[in-house]
Order: C-alpha cells, then structure tokens, then sequence
C-alpha cells in the first residue's frame, strides 16, 4: 500500500501541474499572428469542442506546486465524518449495549471494512501512478515536437512578411513565385501533420487528467469509509471499555504487573518468559506435541463465535489461519540479514501511514506500551506456550489483560517506522512497517507458513 490521503491526492494535483507545464507549451506556439491564417482544422476542432462543452479542462487545475498543496489540504480538510453522521454511529452503538457478541461482531466487521479500503487505496495510487507515466510519455512526445513546429511556423512568418510577387504583376519574377510555392507546397502538408499529431497527444492528456479526476473520487469514497468506519471502531471500543468499568480495578493490577516485569526484563525472550509465568492465571491449555485435527468446517464455526473468550481453536491447529495483521507488502523475511548487524527472528510488513492493525489470533494481551527500541508494541498469549509480538504502532487501543478477537483491532501505525522494527534501505523511516514475531516457548520461529491467503481473510 501505497502512502495514504496526503500523498494520493497530492500525486493528483501534480498531474495536473504536468498537464499544465505539457499543454501550455503546445498552445503558446500557435498564438503567432502571422500564422494565424494557417492553422490547420485539427486544432480548431479541438477548440471547438471545448466551447460546445462550456469549460476548459486545462484550466481548472493547479498551476503552481503551493496551489496543489493549498488544493491537496482543501480536499483533506472535505473528506470528515459529519456531526449528524457521526451521531447515527453512536447511536448504533449505543443499540448493542450489553450485547458482547455483537459489539465484538460489529467491530470485527469495521476492521474488515477498514482493509477492504486501505486496500482499495494502494490499487488507486498504483493506477495514478501509472497515470504520471503515461503523462510523462506524452508530454517527451509534444517537447520533441517544439523545435520542429518552431521552423515552420518561423518559416511561415518569413513567407507572410515578403511573400513572393504575383506573376501577372512582373513576369519576371516567376522563378521566385515558383519558389514561394514549392515552399509553401512543401510546409503546409507538415504544419497539417504536425497539428493533428499535437491535436491527437492534448486530446490523450485532457483524457489522462480525466481519468485522474475519477481516480481522485474513488480515493474520496474510501477515504470517507475509512474516516467513518475507524471513528466506528473508536466509539465501539469507548463502549466496550465502558461496559467493562467492573473490571478496571483487575485490568490496572495487570498491566502494573507487566510494567514491573518490563523494568526487570533485560531482553525481549526475558520479557516473554516472566509474562508467560503470569499467564497461567488465564487458565490456558499447555501446550502438546500433538497437534489436533480440525476440518475446516469446525474452524470457521469456531471462529464465527464472536462471543468466545478464549482462543476459538488450539493454536496448533490455526496453521494456515492466521490473519496478516496490517495490509501491506513483505519488507523483512525471517532468518534475513537485519540490516542492523543481525538475523531478523521476525518479519516486517510495509504499511500505509495511519493502518489499522488487527490481531491476527485470538489471545489474551500479555502487555502493551513501549519496550526498549521497539516503539508500541502488543504482545498476545495465544495459548499452548505460543506468543505473538506486534512492534511499530503508533497507538494502541487494547489493554493488559483483555481477551482479543482475531480481526480485532489492536491499534494504528503511523506516518513512518517507528522503534527498530524493519531495515527498508536509506527511506527507512519515511515508510511505517510492522515488525511481527511468533514465538513457542518464548523462543522465535517463522511465521510464513501461518498465514492464511489474503482471499481467505478479507
């Protein structure tokens, strides 16, 4: 996924910069007056056709880079959830109330929604950028053209202001008739040529800004789903903690039991074995060197008990389940260097800023906060002796000691890698990447064969 908002729409407004910088070029050079009377029907036509339509399409775009980024701030500022909008969110919310499977259903659902879009969002940036591409081709085509029409239309201009002589005025000058109209013979088929070449590349630019306007709406319409369905997963969560006050007390016991471990704790597997000591009082099966077999059948229908709390399948048998957590694309591989003197005990996934990030099992939340270099970061008791490691968030909307739902969401990235969580070469820190670990017995193992294909979980 490509970047969100911010740069999409500004990829937009600087095609239409390219357009201008392009098609202005063109149209300067046929405002010569001593050729006016020899444009050609290629460019009046196309001319034509902007005055049926009532509007210039050149001209509705931003001519400087600060217009686009004054545009580019107007759109975001457009795209908001609106007061009346929000209060209907709230209010079906408010109509869940004590209901725990579905809040936990509802919430599961906005996540997905939330994918679906951000999703939708990195297809729409790879087709503008394919559309600046395109732009870029066509506007070397019209520059190489300029030198060229420059000669005729100079030419033009010389024949206009000394003609050559009539000959029934002195026939004496036929030779230098004859020559003014071998060169008039000769310039006019490659002025017509080179006119509706021109004609033919500004009417395919006027399409590729066309196509760059719709792009730029398909971009509002999910970032609008995005806006309304993550202030849907905030009012949930708001809900969910609210139904859950009776509990505060207990939740604040853990999670200051996990800070003082996290105190003690000298590296991450220390971390994990003292906090996997704490988790006995979860009443989580041990683990078994026998791994159970379910059909798929029986694991869907676990996994579609929304009111469940506790892991829906032993992990064991979640191989080939497990949901990537943040769409993105692969920037770390287990066992590869690190970039940072080391083998990487995890992998990282490129995200786009602001991603929602989700669980990708069931489990309970073992801790949450900042840990060393790490940045935010979650670590899940998905039982058996199995942890997961979420690292490179931004914020976190979970708590100690809750019980998540797999495509629950667990919190956001930010607007670049945060913490020592991925090594993606000299822009590492312009691309925000999570950094995920599986491990068993508090030691690493690789996670590739545990996630289940995107089809399956969108």
């Amino acid at each position: 996924m490509s970047a969100r908002p911010g740069s999409s729409r500004l990829k937009a407004c600087l095609i239409g910069l390219a357009l201008l910088g392009a098609a202005g070029a063109v149209l300067a050079q046929t405002t010569d007056d001593n050729a006016s009377a020899l444009e050609t029907e290629a460019p009046a036509d196309l001319a034509g056709e902007n005055q049926q339509t009532g509007e210039d399409p050149l001209v509705e775009l931003p001519r400087t880079l600060e217009e686009a980024r004054e545009a580019l701030e107007e759109v975001e500022a457009s795209i908001a959830v609106t007061d009346e909008r929000a209060g209907e969110l709230r209010t079906e919310i408010d109509e869940l109330e004590g209901d725990r499977g579905r809040q936990n259903a509802a919430l599961i659902a906005a996540a997905q929604r939330v994918e679906l879009a951000e999703i939708e969002i990195d297809d729409v940036e790879g087709r503008l950028d394919q559309l600046i591409i395109e732009e870029l081709d066509v506007r070397g085509r019209l520059d190489g053209t300029d030198a060229e029409i420059a000669n005729v239309l100079a030419a033009l201009a010389r024949v206009s202001r000394n003609p050559p002589p009539a000959l029934i005025v002195n026939p004496t000058d036929a030779l230098g008739s004859a020559r003014g109209a071998l060169l008039m013979s000769a310039i006019l088929p490659q002025l017509q040529g080179r006119a509706e070449t021109v004609s033919a590349d500004l009417a395919e630019l006027m399409q590729i800004k066309d196509r760059a306007l719709a792009e730029e709406e398909l971009l509002r319409a999910n970032f609008s789903v995005l806006e309304e369905e993550q202030l849907r997963i905030a009012t949930l969560i708001a809900a969910r903690r609210e139904g859950m006050q009776g509990m505060s007390a207990q939740l604040d016991e853990q999670e200051r039991a996990a800070l003082a471990l996290v105190d003690r704790a000298d590296d991450l597997k220390e971390l994990i074995s003292q906090l996997q000591e704490r988790a006995e009082a979860f009443d989580v099966a041990p683990g078994s060197d026998q791994v159970p077999r379910l059909s798929d059948d029986t694991i869907q229908m676990a996994l579609a008990d929304t009111e469940r709390t506790e892991p829906a399948i032993p992990f064991e048998a979640a191989r080939g389940w497990l949901r990537l957590p943040v769409s993105g694309e692969p920037v770390l591989d287990y066992g590869a260097n690190d970039g940072l003197g080391g083998i990487s005990r995890g992998v990282a996934i490129a995200s786009a800023a602001n991603a929602e990030v989700v669980a990708p099992a069931d489990g309970w939340v073992l801790y949450k906060g900042d840990y060393l270099n790490y940045g935010q970061i979650v670590i899940l008791n998905t039982g058996r002796n199995y942890t997961l490691l979420l690292a490179g968030m931004e914020t976190i909307t979970v708590e100690s000691g809750d019980f998540v739902r797999m495509g629950e969401p667990l919190g956001t990235m930010g607007s670049r890698t945060i913490g020592r969580t991925a090594t993606t070469g000299a822009d590492a820190n312009d691309t925000p990447s999570l950094y995920i670990e599986l491990r068993r017995d508090s030691e690493p193992i690789d996670p590739t064969t545990w996630w289940a294909d995107e089809a399956e979980t969108t």
